[in-house]
């Protein structure tokens, strides 16, 4: 494998932590309903399967059980106040910036691949300066189809012009290492991030607990390729 290779990340729970914005935006939508708004530590789980599943989520937790269209009417709701509140308390997780700095100075591509939409994607990056550093950013709309479908990755990587066999995948829920594994791309997972399933049981290839340490673990990946 060559010494550089095209790292796609994950968004909310890999490269910034969105939770608070992200419960916010579900607590407006609940609350309107008349349902009792969730704290934010249990309801960081409800992350990363996209808006509709979170809110789901949420409707499951609280035991309703509620028609498709009252589902959709409420997610597009979400996505209009989420629009306007994505960056209010966002912001990149420890390391991150620094190590985006890194790779890029080692001649590494950078992408995102998220279930979030791509254009809320591309607000929050751009909100947080970031969205410059990444050839291709793409939502669960991007292509049609939402992680773990193999395909949203590999058009990312198409798009982000690297190849499957020289692209890493960075995240931090079962949706990441499902679509990577699907795609034959391995994958490091982060521990710092939403999910319900401790990331070390969905067994990435790599597990890192801050963003200092990807840098090294991507060279180490390279040279053993």
């Amino acid at each position: 494998m060559a010494t550089s290779s095209l790292i796609v990340f994950d968004l909310d729970g890999t490269l910034v932590d969105s939770a608070p914005d992200l419960i916010n935006a579900l607590n407006f939508v609940l609350e309107r309903e008349g349902l009792t708004p969730v704290p934010l530590a249990p309801a960081r789980k409800f992350i990363g399967a996209g808006a509709r599943a979170m809110i789901e989520r949420a409707l499951e937790a609280e035991g309703r059980t509620c028609t498709p269209d009252y589902v959709s009417k409420m997610t597009e709701d979400f996505i209009v106040f989420y629009g306007d509140h994505l960056a209010d308390n966002t912001r990149p997780f420890e390391g991150t910036e620094d190590a985006l700095e890194d790779l890029a100075s080692r001649g590494h591509r950078l992408a995102v691949c998220t279930n979030k939409l791509e254009w809320l994607s591309k607000r929050l990056l751009d909100r947080l300066n970031m969205s410059g550093r990444f050839s291709a950013i793409c939502g669960a709309d991007t292509f049609g189809v939402q992680k773990p479908d193999p395909i949203i990755l590999r058009q990312t990587i198409a798009r982000a012009g690297g190849a499957i066999s020289s692209s890493i995948m960075v995240g931090d829920s079962g949706t990441d290492i499902g679509v990577a594994k699907r795609a034959g791309v391995p994958v490091i997972g982060v521990d710092f991030g939403y999910t319900p399933i401790a990331i070390k049981d969905l067994e990435p290839d790599r597990l890192i607990s801050h963003m200092r340490e990807l840098p090294a673990t991507v060279a180490d990946m390279n040279l053993k390729k």
